[in-house]
């Protein structure tokens, strides 16, 4: 299916403890360009998202952005510190026997003092977090391929009714070439006459040279080969592949056709006939720069 190299895609989840945010979204590009933000602490997962968006992506300057939170202290390992305790029990009592003072030194007491906890970041397991990371993106790649799906089906309808307008506009340029070349060699067969009327020259020579200029101006290869790149054009709509680099050789193809009708054209009718092709061509040409 034709795909548009313009895509955005959003996933979030709570996974073992984390609140994972991923978003996807793509401008057109001649390559596959991939940039992320990442939170810091995270980056070591950032080679392996390029490469799951590779699977799915060939063009396209595409953005990957990653939000990751812990919530419920997950994350957290909270230690007493025994040393810490010790001293302060220690340095209590020695000052409650020299002041006389009463021991009512109790647990919830000493909790109250600072430095007794020690707060710790649990480390990461790495490839846990990267299973979690990696099933979100995934959900948001299917939703950003989704929409490249969605606006490649209305690119393929819009260049295809181009595609049949100009293939109709190839039929006229058909139906009137014929009707030019005629022309073209009457007037030139009456020039040449009118220019030779005194010289001894063979009447057949004369038609000979003015049929040879004649077929100068004729455009029946030009047609065909434009036919044949209209088609080629239509099926390569239809591909699974990515095929947006084809595509513009062949628009390429189809515009130099056009150019050489034009230039060898004698009629203003086909004249006008090409400058409507020639703009139909850069709307195709202009669609396929989004196509992947």
């Amino acid at each position: 299916m034709l795909k548009s190299m313009t895509g955005y895609g959003r996933a979030q989840k709570i996974l073992n403890g984390r609140d994972i945010l991923v978003e996807i979204r793509s401008v057109n590009h001649r390559y596959y360009e991939y940039s992320s933000r990442i939170p810091r602490t995270y980056s070591y997962i950032d080679e392996k998202l390029k490469a799951l968006l590779k699977n799915s992506i060939s063009r396209g300057k595409v953005e990957a952005a990653v939000t990751i939170n812990n919530i419920e202290g997950k994350d957290t390992e909270i230690a007493i510190n025994k040393g810490v305790a010790e001293g302060y029990v220690a340095a209590l009592r020695s000052v409650s026997e020299e002041l006389k003072l009463a021991d009512d030194l109790s647990l919830s007491k000493l909790m109250k003092l600072p430095d007794i906890f020690t707060v710790q970041k649990t480390p990461d397991d790495e490839e846990q977090v990267w299973n979690d990371v990696a099933e979100v993106a995934q959900e948001a790649v299917d939703k950003f391929v989704e929409m490249r799906s969605t606006e490649g089906e209305r690119l393929k309808n819009d260049i295809t009714e181009k595609a049949d307008g100009i293939l109709r506009m190839v039929m006229e340029v058909e139906r009137l070439s014929p009707i030019t070349v005629e022309n073209y060699r009457n007037r030139l067969y009456k020039k040449l006459s009118e220019v030779l009327e005194n010289k001894d020259i063979d009447e057949q020579r004369i038609l000979t040279e003015a049929a040879i200029f004649s077929e100068k101006i004729a455009v029946d290869e030009e047609t065909v080969r434009l036919r044949s790149h209209i088609s080629q054009l239509k099926n390569m709509l239809r591909s699974n592949e990515a095929v947006g680099r084809k595509l513009d050789f062949i628009v390429q193809e189809m515009n130099r056709e056009v150019n050489t009708i034009g230039s060898k054209a004698q009629d203003l009718n086909i004249t006008k006939i090409v400058v409507d092709m020639k703009a139909e061509i850069e709307k195709i040409r202009e669609q396929i720069q989004n196509i992947e």
